[in-house]
């Protein structure tokens, strides 16, 4: 497994708000499904409302 800084914004309320993530996962596109996951399972945000700028290996 390979780690993974993934960098963009979500809609938190009127406002986009930033956010980094480190994931652990086995390639890129991993990567972005694991992001989706924590931020719509923990903040019961939808996909349509996370944009994902950035993906780099760490």
């Amino acid at each position: 497994m390979k780690n993974f800084v993934v960098k963009g914004t979500f809609k938190a309320g009127h406002d986009w708000e930033k956010f980094t993530k480190n994931v652990e996962s086995q390639n890129e596109k991993n990567a972005r499904e694991k992001v989706y996951s924590i931020f719509g399972s923990k903040h019961g945000i939808k996909r349509s409302l996370i944009n994902i700028d950035v993906v780099n290996e760490a």
